[in-house]
């Protein structure tokens, strides 16, 4: 390797790592924030909390990976512009394709080792991880009564002042309005002076022993003497039983996730797909035998009651028929026959969508582990000739063009797949739709950086923008005066 491939390569490997390194630690950051309502009150030993983010933390290389080459290129070739590093390399014979090559061959071992991170390593995390979160949500089910506070559990709302105890299962002034759930009405209030909580890691259900309190309800009286009739009683132990499974959204989503494609390689995805396609097939064929046979027993069984009508006659000789009963009779059972399609057709729509539905989700994750790949080399193409343009190095100008490009990435990238899922375009150009919108920007920047009509074209794409601006300015003063 020559010393100036060496000086180049090291550059941009000192400003990569150490931009993936900052990027990485804040989207897990922002990671934790999301996951803040699972882990918090859990009493987690700091073991689980890192095991907890080791394991989420892979989920974010797909995104972290492409915007740290995207700014990692600008920042390098923008401080090589801004320093006139780049114009003596050009000076002396080096074009950007030959300063750009021995980065293209780090780019293009990153993509390879990205395929493979993405391929094995991710889906095997992605496991570990929601199972992780699952284990996590159901350590505490008596979490979902918080002190100080009315917690909304369904048809009733507990207020406890005070929780203490090793597990915080002791209560202190329990408070608890019951509602009907016929007049959805608050007509039932408990309230004891101590309580505890009882709780089973294997079952959601949550047992609340209150001790010392009264129970109040206010009673509907047939009588219109009785204004205001009520029942007070008191007790010195009641039991409760609260179902808290009804109310944890968290463990909703986790059964939604526990037969996601993200946690599938290619052979994996591969496999699955076809077996998918091959139910999906013998789904529409069986419907549509059933849908054939009802209607051939629909017809035979009206055959023996009106041998005349239902002869076998041509299409035209129907308008021909003189009797008024025959035509009603006919007309009838084919109204008849056609609604009993529709009503089939109508029923087996939705499950048909949601199959395909999910077919699609999983040929999305089979493209996108692809489209990860690519989109490293895509980012350096975009980046490295943007920074030769701007010709500014640092944190400033090359961040806010890398957020710009990567939020239209992003934004792109999301819609597409979100359309493919929802059979608007078919799953492989909503993986790659982001791809090849931001193509021809890679190959415009390399060619305008390399034919040097970018060095100062910034200038130039900046200038229409802010003459509108000024315009449209100086009109607004001249109208205010």
């Amino acid at each position: 390797m020559k010393i100036l491939d060496r000086y180049i390569l090291i550059s941009f490997v000192k400003t990569f790592f150490s931009v993936f390194a900052i990027l990485f630690f804040i989207f897990v950051l922002q990671g934790i924030w999301v996951f803040i309502g699972d882990i918090a009150g859990k009493d987690l030993d700091f073991i689980t909390i890192f095991k907890f983010l080791f394991f989420y933390s892979p989920k974010m290389i797909p995104m972290v990976l492409p915007l740290s080459v995207l700014l990692a290129s600008i920042m390098t070739f923008g401080d090589f512009s801004e320093n006139y590093e780049f114009a003596a390399m050009k000076s002396s014979g080096i074009s950007l394709q030959r300063a750009m090559r021995s980065l293209i061959v780090f780019i293009l071992i990153l993509s390879a080792v990205s395929f493979w991170f993405v391929n094995n390593v991710a889906p095997k995390s992605e496991f570990k991880f929601v199972n992780m979160r699952r284990d996590i949500i159901h350590t505490k089910p008596a979490m979902a009564i918080s002190a100080g506070q009315f917690n909304d559990l369904g048809a009733m709302n507990i207020k406890v002042d005070e929780k203490y105890g090793e597990k915080d299962e002791k209560l202190r002034n329990v408070t608890i309005h019951v509602i009907n759930q016929q007049s959805s009405l608050n007509k039932t209030v408990i309230k004891a002076k101590t309580g505890k909580i009882e709780t089973n890691e294997n079952s959601p259900i949550l047992k609340l022993h209150l001790y010392d309190g009264n129970y109040y309800e206010d009673v509907t009286s047939r009588r219109s003497s009785d204004t205001k009739p009520f029942v007070k009683s008191e007790f010195e132990h009641y039991i409760m039983s609260i179902d808290v499974s009804e109310f944890d959204k968290s463990d909703q989503e986790m059964q939604e996730i526990s037969n996601t494609a993200t946690m599938m390689n290619i052979s994996q995805l591969t496999y699955t797909i076809d077996s998918l396609n091959v139910n999906y097939t013998n789904e529409i064929k069986t419907q549509v035998d059933a849908d054939n046979s009802n209607n051939r027993l629909f017809l035979s069984n009206a055959q023996k009651d009106n041998d005349i009508v239902y002869k076998t006659i041509s299409l035209d000789s129907l308008l021909s028929i003189k009797k008024r009963t025959q035509k009603i009779s006919l007309y009838a059972n084919a109204s008849a026959v056609a609604e009993n399609i529709r009503f089939n057709i109508t029923n087996n729509k939705s499950a048909l969508l949601e199959k395909n539905k999910h077919i699609n989700r999983h040929w999305i994750a089979f493209y996108e582990k692809f489209v990860i790949a690519f989109s490293c080399l895509l980012m350096f193409f975009i980046g490295a000739p943007l920074g030769a343009i701007i010709r500014k190095g640092g944190l400033g100008l090359p961040m806010v063009f890398a957020v710009l490009i990567f939020i239209s990435y992003h934004f792109i990238n999301t819609f597409g797949k979100k359309l493919a899922q929802e059979n608007g375009i078919p799953p492989f150009f909503g993986a790659w739709l982001s791809t090849l919108i931001l193509l021809p920007m890679a190959i415009t920047f390399t060619y305008k950086a390399t034919k040097d009509r970018g060095i100062n074209s910034i200038d130039n794409l900046l200038y229409p923008v802010t003459n509108y601006l000024k315009k449209k300015f100086k009109k607004k003063q001249q109208n205010n005066s």
